[in-house]
């Protein structure tokens, strides 16, 4: 499991992905519409709307002394491009690239033979926004939560998982594994989080949670080797929240009719990591508090 093409290796998780996957040895190329910030791999610019081009991507054998010649065989997928949030286009374009461009890279994928997929889910898949009008069911928020995408950003990334699944039961044998990210922040983006302390409300859209690129990175990597056939779905954030205060204090504040399932203890996540840790190995190397 060397060989890895990372789609969206120019955006936010995908700089911090194919800079961890180069520096543990893995052979990366970026296949992306914009070179990346951070060029730490050979880069490829393909529209992931074309499948022509994906298909292209996927099946490259260069010249005998051609950069990408080794991605004549991707050992494995690692899918993070879309529109990587709701309200940022139009909802039926943010729709039409979420879906299509997972489609077109998980039909291509396996038309090309390659077994296993990582890919970016969204913690929005379980009801983001909350509000205390729009509560979770319970907390902290696991796997087993119900399904309620309230935006056509979550949507398609809720039809992704169900696509996943049955593409999965047509190909036996593959590993479909999707990553709900929670929102993903940079070292850069830490020194904002001391204006949020005196506003509580101001980030319990995903009940406080975040996912540093680095430990975005690693849930990646784990997924790559973890010993798994089928598909499923992780929530993947850190350990902590992006408050000072304590999580108990914070839900009974804001959230204060929501069931706690479990005790909470201090700054602890309210998105649960547990199933990734259970299963993956995951677990977080980072926080903000000690970036």
């Amino acid at each position: 499991m060397k060989n890895i093409v990372v789609t969206g290796g120019s955006g936010k998780a995908g700089r911090a992905v194919c800079r961890h996957l180069v520096d543990e040895g893995y052979e990366v190329l970026n296949i992306d519409m914009q070179p990346s910030s951070d060029p730490v791999c050979p880069f490829y610019r393909v529209d992931l709307n074309d499948r022509g081009q994906v298909m292209d991507a996927l099946q490259w054998t260069g010249g005998k002394d051609h950069p990408f010649r080794k991605f004549a065989t991707p050992d494995a997928v690692v899918h993070l491009a879309a529109v990587p949030a709701p309200d940022l286009l139009p909802e039926d374009v943010t729709f039409r690239n979420n879906m299509m461009s997972t489609y077109n890279v998980f039909d291509a994928a396996l038309r090309t033979g390659i077994k296993r997929i990582v890919w970016a889910s969204s913690e929005t898949t379980l009801g983001l926004p909350f509000s205390p009008q729009n509560p979770p069911a319970y907390a902290p928020v696991d796997e087993d939560h119900p399904m309620r995408p309230e935006s056509a950003y979550s949507l398609s990334k809720d039809l992704g998982e169900e696509m996943a699944r049955q593409m999965q039961r047509w190909n036996p044998g593959t590993t479909f594994i999707g990553l709900r990210l929670s929102n993903v922040m940079e070292p850069a983006d830490y020194e904002r989080f001391a204006s949020w302390q005196d506003t509580p409300r101001f980030r319990e859209w995903n009940l406080w949670g975040y996912i540093d690129a680095r430990d975005c990175a690693q849930s990646v990597r784990k997924a790559l080797h973890v010993d798994f056939v089928g598909a499923d779905h992780f929530i993947i954030a850190n350990a902590d929240t992006v408050m000072e205060r304590p999580s108990a204090d914070l839900m009974r504040e804001v959230f204060p009719d929501v069931p706690m399932r479990g005790a909470v203890e201090g700054r602890q996540t309210l998105l649960s990591i547990e199933k990734a840790r259970r299963v993956l190995g995951y677990e977080p190397q980072y926080n903000w508090g000690a970036p």
